[in-house]
């Protein structure tokens, strides 16, 4: 049985860097699984999990074990999917987790029309794990076999975060609101939580690094993370790298990074060279010239898909989340990132990426100055408005009322059709 509430979510976000965490770069399948499915075979009261897909292959399959292994022995299961992204699942691999107590959810399952899925837009494209309210996950890495290097040519290479301390709990906070679907409007009514008692702001200082939550979705943080980013590139004063998958921002973004780089910072920008999605390749191709010309040097990497979402700024800022730069994140999708100011991570994070620029990627070089292409010159102009009106224009893309499907009869008293006075928890429109 699936049941269906429509909400709109306005769960609390800080703006302010929270003092004392713990991060540690994950990259690539070979390293998240372990981590994660360890972590859930660990837990003792709570796993929280939302995931833009879930397919059912190997890494799913271990996936499904581990959530089905912690929810007989008492824990309290949250798994939120996406509809678009994880259409496919069998009633066999939802119903066995529905059976053992695991509240599943669906982000606006949609219905096919001709075998083709009708919702592409407005996606929970977010891939989150908070485990016992102490150990997050977050990144852009998810549950398919695709992020495994023995997947072959077509492996991509991506990367997460595990994260420790104060700011698990607002992880924790925002995602437990996000899978249970809470159809509440103010947050000065919302019912108390479940008990977790790494919860209420009590988690110890991990480490010394500074960390900000930040999502963004269609109501009140529609621009969250890329202002982030803007005002990161416009503080910039030696250096700025930003590896994206899918790299086709706006004329405020694209601004940012000219300004910086012409004004002496090492800006680069790694991008896809064996495009999972040759019309991402495309779309950011076109952007070359206008950047090239300003001093921006660009990367593509060439070994396999690039999947991943991260970016630094000079010795300390660091981005690490589910954000592509392009306008499905940007204007349409439902994200979430963590930013961290931290120089062992910043430092970690430029080595690994200084790595792949070395061994796997080749360098784009301008076209010569002086070669006059009426067809380019036109296609930066119309490039130049598309940009800089985009996000404007993204209001009239369709709004349709994103729902969350509960699936089974085994959602608590709590659960989007029982809860009062809470605090939404599916995304707006």
């Amino acid at each position: 049985m699936i049941r269906k509430s429509s909400t709109t979510f306005k769960a609390p976000r800080s703006s302010r860097w929270v003092a004392g965490n713990q991060f540690e770069l994950l990259e690539n399948g070979e390293e998240f699984f372990p981590r994660v499915f360890n972590a859930i075979a660990s837990a003792q009261q709570e796993v929280m999990l939302e995931t833009f897909i879930v397919f059912e292959d190997e890494v799913g399959q271990q996936l499904h074990a581990a959530l089905l292994a912690a929810a007989r022995r008492g824990v309290e299961v949250h798994v939120l999917v996406d509809g678009f992204g994880s259409p496919d699942l069998s009633a066999g691999f939802v119903g066995s987790l529905v059976e053992e107590g695991v509240r599943f959810r669906i982000f606006d399952p949609g219905r096919r029309f001709l075998g083709q899925r009708l919702n592409p837009l407005r996606r929970m494209h977010r891939k989150i794990v908070v485990v016992d309210g102490e150990l997050g996950f977050i990144g852009g890495i998810n549950y398919s076999a695709d992020h495994m290097a023995d997947f072959g040519p077509e492996a991509k290479q991506d990367y997460a975060v595990a994260v420790r301390g104060p700011i698990v709990t607002q992880m924790r906070h925002f995602t437990r609101e996000a899978v249970l679907g809470r159809p509440g409007r103010r947050q000065q009514h919302r019912q108390p939580q479940a008990p977790c008692q790494a919860d209420a702001g009590s988690l110890p200082h991990a480490q010394a690094a500074d960390a900000m939550f930040v999502t963004r979705d269609n109501h009140q943080h529609p621009s969250d993370i890329e202002r982030h980013y803007r005002v990161a590139l416009r503080s910039a004063r030696h250096r700025a790298v930003i590896a994206n998958a899918y790299f086709f921002p706006g004329y405020r973004f694209i601004r940012e990074m000219r300004r910086a780089a012409r004004r002496g910072v090492d800006v680069r920008l790694i991008l896809q060279g064996r495009p999972d999605m040759p019309i991402a390749r495309k779309a950011a191709s076109m952007l070359y010239d206008h950047l090239l010309r300003a001093g921006v040097r660009i990367y593509e990497y060439c070994d396999r898909p690039l999947h991943g979402k991260v970016a630094l700024v000079d010795d300390q800022w660091a981005t690490v989340g589910s954000s592509n730069l392009d306008p499905l994140s940007l204007s349409l999708n439902l994200e979430a990132n963590v930013i961290i100011r931290d120089r062992h991570f910043n430092a970690h994070l430029y080595r690994r990426l200084a790595h792949l620029i070395e061994s796997s990627c080749r360098e784009i070089e301008a076209t010569p100055p002086g070669r006059f292409d009426g067809i380019r010159l036109l296609r930066g102009y119309v490039l130049f408005h598309l940009m800089r009106w985009f996000p404007a224009w993204a209001g009239w893309l369709p709004r349709h009322e994103p729902q969350i499907a509960v699936v089974g009869q085994t959602a608590p008293r709590a659960s989007a059709e029982s809860a009062s006075g809470s605090d939404d928890a599916s995304a707006s429109a």
